[in-house]
Parts: C-alpha cells; structure tokens; sequence
C-alpha cells in the first residue's frame, strides 16, 4: 500500500516566503490524556494565501509526517512546539500517564508547480480520534529536552508522536495536486 510521508521545511514553517516553494504543515489542535496543548505559536502565514495569518494560533510547526494510508496504520507526526507546552508535556510524562485518547487536527500544504500555487495535500475537516501508540510498554511519545536549533525565535522543542485511530470512522483528506483530491477512511468502527 502507499504511504503518505512528507518532510516539511519546519524555517518555511515558521517564516514563510512567497518565492520558496517547500512543504509545510501544522498542528492546529491537539489534546492528549485530557491534556489540551495551547494554540501559541503566532503568526504563521496560511501558504494558500500569504498575505493573511492562519486564522488560529497553532501548536506546532510539522518538521516530518508518515501515514502508511491504511485505516488502521497508526499516523507518526514530528513537530516544533513551545516551550509552555513541552514543560507540560514532559510534566505529564514524568507523571502516570493513564489516559492514552488522543484528539489531533492538522493540515499539510505543498505547492504545485503546474498552477504556480500552494495546496492542502493532507488534511482533516474535523479533530482526528485516536490512541497513543505503543512501542512494547512505552508510548510513542516524546518531547526533546533540549530547544530546536533550526529557528531560534521562539524557542521551539521537538515532540515526536505515534497516533492510531479509535473504533470509529473517521476521514482524512489527501491531495496529489491542487484540485486533485482524495478521501481515505482512517479507523473501522467497531464489529462493523
């Protein structure tokens, strides 16, 4: 089966340019064992239209994604977060994590050198539910302790996550192009 894997120019991502036409992606929610991070990662310009801000504060710039497009392939995402949110994360490793729900919306956008224009390659209409994956005992989860040095301002850390869905469907939107689009099923819902 294909996968869908990306690496995103997290400097794009942070400081987007007009003339540079490399992919980016975004967390734009995500809430882990009860834990809601902060949208606050600012002024991040939206690439289907520079000149305006995405409208909501994110909470991480995407450095890296891979989904194996199965619908029950766990989803691996590696982005930039804050230094607020990392404190809290690392927290709430340190604690006895119980909880392993997962609730993540993201968006992914490359360009397309045909139409000389920016486009949602991978995205979701609504908050993906999903579980922590695990590795053996240890979930696939992790914040670096040391801050990123690919941006300096603001100071961002690197979480690294495994999320595989709930027993639901749920839908994520993918593109090869822009008008190009497709949609894959993510999770079966349970004894269907």
């Amino acid at each position: 089966m294909p996968q869908f894997a990306r690496s995103l120019d997290v400097y794009q991502g942070f400081n987007f340019k007009k003339d540079k036409q490399t992919p980016v992606g975004y967390i734009t929610s995500l809430k882990m064992g009860g834990i809601a991070l902060a949208a606050d990662q600012a002024t991040i310009k939206d690439p289907e239209q520079p000149d305006k801000t995405i409208a909501d504060k994110v909470v991480g710039v995407l450095n890296h994604y891979m989904w194996e497009t199965g619908t029950t392939d766990a989803m691996y995402m590696s982005a930039q977060i804050s230094t607020e949110n990392k404190q809290t994360l690392a927290a709430a490793l340190l604690g006895s994590w119980s909880n392993i729900e997962v609730e993540i919306k993201y968006v992914v956008y490359e360009y397309d050198p045909k139409l000389k224009k920016y486009y949602k390659s991978n995205s979701v209409d609504a908050v993906l539910k999903g579980l922590l994956e695990k590795n053996g005992d240890e979930l696939n989860l992790s914040v670096a302790d040391d801050p990123s040095t690919e941006v300096q301002s603001p100071k961002n850390f690197t979480l690294q996550i495994g999320v595989k869905p709930q027993s639901l469907e749920q839908t994520v939107n993918l593109a090869t192009a822009s008008g190009k689009n497709l949609v894959k099923q993510w999770g079966i819902t349970e004894g269907a």
